[in-house]
């Protein structure tokens, strides 16, 4: 007889022997306090804490405007949506919110999903199939979703170097110019927080007939006048075939949602499951994200504070001589480089100064590059991060990390 228990047991005793068995936090935020939150693991009652790595970015999760929005609408229509949209039909915050996204982003329609994940995997993975032949580069730090969608595409897949033009020309040189090409890639990667070269490589898809799908899911609310991401911060919006993003990062709610023009946003909505099946996002969360992208396009004074505060963040690090990795967004990521000191790191700074950052392990990242990855936002003050630095340049001294850096 097959002992199933065993084999289940093996699978978790071997993320423990390598260091990577992950914990979640027993948290409860503060409304109107973040980062400010409560947490409830290893003591008796709730503890207070400081919450350092949250993709509520721009804390609209919090934000007087989503959560007025939210409540007007609960009382309004109520709490779930009925079905998928098929059946329960095309709730009218649904209507609007599509319509903001299409708007802030330049393109004829949009679509909804229930999460960045869902909208990558259902989306991908729908093109290929309805493309013949199709190949698909994708840059080879794209996050999981993507590659789930990829591979669920049944497309051939050409993985190239991370933003290296050169490799993704010579790849794309190699493929029949008759055949049908899509371009894959993010815009910031989160792990790293570096940048695509997007008008670079919307001219190696114009000069070799690719079709080009960006992840902005990191960037949308984050960049540009109105919150439209790098795609819009940087003019390339236009060029991009899709751009996906999501609801419950920067925007602080939750979903997922693509852009681009209405025949390619008709074919997904009428052929990808991953909509089709799925109940449709509550109308409550929808009118959060409503109002939350409406503020957004309206306000940078979040994205100027955030950005302040990353920038403050990065120089405070490096002055202390702690191994702060290279990053020109918004992203703050601490190399650490060992699973067992990253989880070491991150549970001395919760239990003794009240400090919440969640370790970065593999398969997220490479074995050998797990790190501490900061998301400081426009009310983490001054005084917040020196206290930050002070106590993870006293945890670096306590460990004996400098000397082995």
């Amino acid at each position: 007889m097959v002992d199933y228990n065993l084999i289940f047991k093996s699978a978790i005793d071997r993320l423990h022997e390598e260091g990577r068995y992950r914990v979640f936090i027993d948290i409860l935020r503060n409304k109107g306090g973040f980062p400010n939150a409560r947490c409830f693991a290893g003591h008796n009652g709730p503890k207070p804490i400081t919450v350092w790595c949250s993709n509520d970015y721009l804390a609209m999760g919090q934000h007087p405007k989503v959560i007025a929005a939210m409540e007007e609408a609960l009382h309004d229509v109520g709490a779930g949506s009925g079905g998928t949209r098929n059946i329960g039909g095309n709730t009218h915050y649904h209507i609007d919110l599509e319509a903001e996204l299409a708007d802030l982003h330049g393109k004829e329609g949009a679509l909804l999903f229930t999460s960045g994940y869902v909208s990558n995997e259902a989306t991908l993975a729908t093109l290929g199939k309805l493309l013949p032949g199709c190949i698909i580069f994708s840059d080879e730090l794209n996050h999981a979703s993507m590659i789930a969608g990829i591979r669920n595409s049944g497309c051939e897949k050409r993985v190239w170097r991370h933003n290296d033009l050169e490799h993704l020309e010579e790849l794309l040189k190699e493929s029949d110019p008759e055949t049908p090409k899509l371009i894959a890639f993010e815009s910031v990667y989160s792990m790293d927080g570096d940048i695509a070269p997007l008008h670079a490589i919307c001219d190696l898809a114009d000069q070799y007939g690719a079709l080009t799908y960006l992840d902005e899911v990191h960037a949308v609310g984050m960049y540009g006048p109105r919150g439209g991401g790098i795609s819009e911060r940087d003019d390339a919006a236009g060029r991009l075939t899709i751009i996906e993003g999501t609801l419950g990062k920067a925007f602080g709610v939750m979903g997922g949602y693509i852009a681009a023009d209405q025949t390619i946003i008709d074919c997904i909505r009428s052929y990808a499951p991953g909509f089709i099946f799925t109940t449709s996002l509550s109308p409550v969360l929808v009118a959060g994200v409503l109002a939350s992208v409406r503020h957004l396009k309206q306000s940078g004074e979040e994205r100027e504070a955030q950005q302040a505060a990353a920038a403050t963040l990065k120089r405070l690090m490096a002055e202390a001589g702690l191994p702060v990795m290279p990053s020109v967004s918004h992203i703050v990521p601490l190399m650490v480089g060992c699973p067992v000191k990253a989880k070491k790191i991150s549970d001395i700074l919760l239990a003794e100064y009240g400090v919440y950052v969640q370790p970065i392990n593999f398969p997220t990242v490479p074995r050998g590059s797990e790190r501490l990855r900061f998301t400081p936002g426009p009310a983490h003050s001054e005084a917040m991060m020196q206290e930050l630095v002070a106590a993870l340049a006293e945890i670096w001294d306590r460990l004996e990390m400098r000397a082995a850096a």
